[in-house]
């Protein structure tokens, strides 16, 4: 299940692709020239888009998961209808893909939604990844698989950064899916699957929905800039901090995790924690206003936990992998606030 996202740009922002992303064998890395077939679900959102079209992109075979009726804004591959919460609808497209890699995307993304829907967001984010593992053992045994995993995995923010050691203290009911999800993935591993799990800290950009802070910020900064309103935008904690990365930089560390020789987890993250008063003044700024005048704080819209900066240690993905967030959060601010005011009027 893919939330839809605003209107962005068609063509994803520079991200330098990795050598282990290019055309290789699996046994032992060496190149080739066949294309990989590649199969992601959640494809039609943030994540799926930028992915799918960095490696349709390189020339690979690229089949996309929709829900039945849901559109995929990617002309570039082909797209086959499913849904996590139906096994054999997944046996199917996967078997018309027969996947080289698979790359699970999608999930019940807004974490206070699941507060509203916990049995529902299980059902997508764990059962649905129990129901993907059974199929892709069936139709395609051999693939590689790469688990979006969620930092909500370690629970509240701790103010110190977490590795992929940390315990999985989760508090939210998408956090206690995604661990649960985690969990089975590491089991698919021991049993002898390339199955490994990227453990997400936050990661934005144009395409990310307006329900999250950072794209409520930017839209916000946009509209006002252009005249299209005046009222300000209600925020929570000013002083929470989060680990925020650029987003198709993130897709490319989960390529690097399935051309790697052996399948790890590896926490994606830039370790380094910025304010959402921070962002919002840098959102404004580059929209030309100063922030002060057009944010609210309301306690409202305050999570347990905001006191604390979630902050990802990406030590070992940068060892291991030479992955690095290259996109500092002033870089990123600028390129969500640009593609916002580029927006055509409603």
């Amino acid at each position: 299940m893919q939330r839809s996202t605003a209107a962005a740009p068609r063509s994803p922002p520079a991200c330098s692709l990795s050598a282990g992303a290019t055309d290789r064998t699996h046994a032992g890395g060496s190149s080739q020239a066949r294309p990989r077939r590649i199969f992601i679900t959640g494809v039609a959102g943030q994540d799926g888009w930028y992915l799918a079209q960095q490696l349709a992109g390189a020339g690979h075979l690229v089949t996309g998961l929709v829900l039945p009726g849901q559109q995929a804004d990617a002309e570039e591959i082909r797209t086959i209808e499913g849904d996590l919460r139906d096994v054999d609808s997944l046996v199917r497209a996967i078997d018309a893909a027969a996947p080289d890699e698979i790359y699970n995307l999608a999930a019940a993304t807004f974490v206070p939604a699941s507060w509203e829907a916990p049995d529902e967001t299980r059902t997508v984010n764990a059962l649905g990844v129990r129901n993907l593992v059974a199929a892709m053992l069936r139709a395609a045994p051999s693939a590689r698989l790469c688990h979006a995993s969620s930092a909500e995995i370690f629970g509240p923010p701790t103010g110190r950064p977490q590795d992929e050691d940390h315990p999985m203290l989760a508090a939210s009911p998408y956090g206690l899916a995604k661990a649960e999800a985690h969990k089975l993935i590491a089991e698919t591993r021991a049993g002898g699957v390339f199955a490994c799990s990227a453990i997400l800290f936050n990661h934005e950009s144009p395409r990310r929905p307006p329900s999250f802070v950072t794209r409520k910020i930017t839209m916000a900064a946009a509209r006002i800039a252009r005249g299209l309103g005046k009222e300000p935008v209600a925020l929570g904690n000013l002083r929470a901090a989060r680990d925020w990365g650029y987003a198709p930089e993130y897709v490319e560390a989960m390529q690097r995790m399935l051309a790697a020789g052996e399948p790890r987890d590896y926490v994606v993250a830039t370790g380094r924690a910025t304010t959402v008063g921070r962002f919002a003044e840098l959102a404004f700024a580059r929209a030309g206003l100063d922030w002060r005048q057009h944010v609210v704080s309301d306690p409202v819209h305050e999570r347990e936990g905001d006191s604390e900066a979630r902050i990802g240690n990406p030590s070992r993905i940068e060892r291991e992998l030479g992955w690095k967030a290259a996109t500092s959060v002033e870089a990123l601010v600028r390129i969500m606030v640009d593609a916002d005011l580029a927006l055509p009027a409603e």
